[in-house]
C-alpha cells in the first residue's frame, strides 16, 4: 500500500542528498554534459525544479504543463543559470511541492498528469522520488545506481515493470533480482524470458540507464528490446 507520508519523507531525504552533492559543483561543472542526450547538468537541474512545480499543478487540479513546448522552453531557458540560482530554485520548488503534497485532501482522489495519464494523489510523492533519485544519477557526479536506497530500487523496478505490463511489443518477461525480488511484465504469450541480475542492474535496464543490461542474463539469449513507454 502506498504511504504518501513515508514517501514524502523519502523525497525530502533524496532532495537533501541532491542539494548537498550539487552544492559541491561549480558553474563550469553545471555547464558540462550530463548523462542524458543533449542535456547539460544545468538542463537536468532546471527540469527537476520545473517538475516539482508541475506536480504542484497536478496536486492542485491544474494542467501539469501549459504545453509540451512550454515545458521544453522552461528547461532550456533555465539550464544556463549559475549554480547558486539552480540551488535556490531547487530548494524553493521542493518546498512548494512539499507544501502542496502535505495540504489537506483525499489522498485517494484521482489526479491527471501529462497526456491523459491519471493516478492517485497518494502516489505523486513516489513519482517525484523517482525523478529526484534517477536524475541525481543522470548528473554523473558520483551517485550511481547501486547507491540508491534498496527500498527505492525495488519499488522503482516494480513501478517500471507495471508500466510495461501488457505491452504488446514486449514478450512475457520475468525479472529476478539477486538476493530476492521477482516481477512479471510484458504482453507476449508463451514461456516468459527470465531476466536476472542485481536490482540496480534491473533498474538500469528498465530505465535506460547504467550499463543498460550488460550485467544481466536472459536465458542465454540477448535481452528483449524495451519499447518506448
Amino acid at each position: 500500500m502506498t504511504d504518501h507520508v513515508h514517501d514524502l519523507a523519502a523525497v525530502r531525504e533524496a532532495t537533501d542528498r541532491l542539494l548537498s552533492a550539487v552544492g559541491k559543483l561549480d558553474n563550469a561543472a553545471v555547464a558540462e554534459a550530463s548523462r542524458l542526450p543533449d542535456w547539460t547538468r544545468g538542463h537536468v537541474l532546471a527540469h527537476l525544479a520545473r517538475n516539482a512545480d508541475a506536480l504542484v499543478n497536478v496536486l492542485t487540479g491544474r494542467p501539469m504543463y501549459a504545453s509540451a513546448e512550454a515545458r521544453d522552453a522552461d528547461i532550456a531557458r533555465g539550464a544556463g543559470r549559475p549554480l547558486d540560482v539552480h540551488l535556490a530554485d531547487l530548494r524553493d520548488s521542493a518546498a512548494r511541492f512539499t507544501e502542496a503534497a502535505e495540504a489537506p485532501g483525499d489522498p485517494s482522489r484521482t489526479v491527471e498528469l501529462r497526456n491523459g495519464v491519471t493516478d492517485t494523489a497518494a502516489r505523486i510523492p513516489f513519482r517525484r522520488l523517482i525523478e529526484v533519485e534517477l536524475h541525481h544519477v543522470d548528473l554523473g557526479i558520483g551517485y550511481e545506481l547501486p547507491d540508491l536506497p534498496a527500498e527505492f530500487t525495488a519499488r522503482a523496478v516494480g513501478y517500471l515493470t507495471a508500466r510495461y505490463s501488457g505491452h504488446r511489443d514486449l514478450p512475457a518477461v520475468v525479472l529476478t533480482a539477486a538476493g530476492g525480488g521477482q516481477w512479471r511484465t510484458g504482453g507476449g504469450e508463451g514461456t516468459p524470458v527470465t531476466v536476472a541480475g542485481t536490482a540496480p542492474a534491473l533498474l538500469g535496464w528498465l530505465s535506460g540507464r547504467g550499463a543498460k543490461g550488460a550485467d544481466l542474463t536472459a536465458d542465454g539469449a540477448p535481452l528483449p528490446a524495451l519499447p518506448p513507454l
